[in-house]
């Protein structure tokens, strides 16, 4: 299901599915991480520090744009915008980890 970034201009119910997506991706994500580190070998150790440095980098840059106002100013947008912000990353992640 794709739609376009930003899209909640639905209100609330556009919010909470946004908050589902996200919520099912990183399910996925979670899921295939485990796997990947349960198999062991050097690929496992690589994943887990790549899991961390992505969490880091991404909070401190969600940070920023909420500290400088980036993110718009009504609070079902802003909320929108940082779902958004996570959810193209857990994507990449899922997309990555599939193949």
């Amino acid at each position: 299901m794709s739609r376009p970034s930003g899209s909640v201009g639905l209100g609330l119910p556009g919010l909470a599915f946004q908050a589902c997506e996200l919520g099912i991706d990183s399910s996925w994500v979670i899921w295939m991480r485990c796997m990947r580190m349960a198999a062991g070998g050097p690929g496992s150790q690589k994943e887990a520090h790549r899991m961390v440095a992505e969490k880091w980098q991404a909070q401190v840059e969600l940070t920023m744009a909420l500290a400088t106002g980036q993110l718009g100013a009504d609070p079902i947008e802003v909320a929108g915008q940082a779902i958004d912000h996570y959810h193209s990353r857990v994507r990449a992640n899922r997309k990555r980890l599939s193949r």
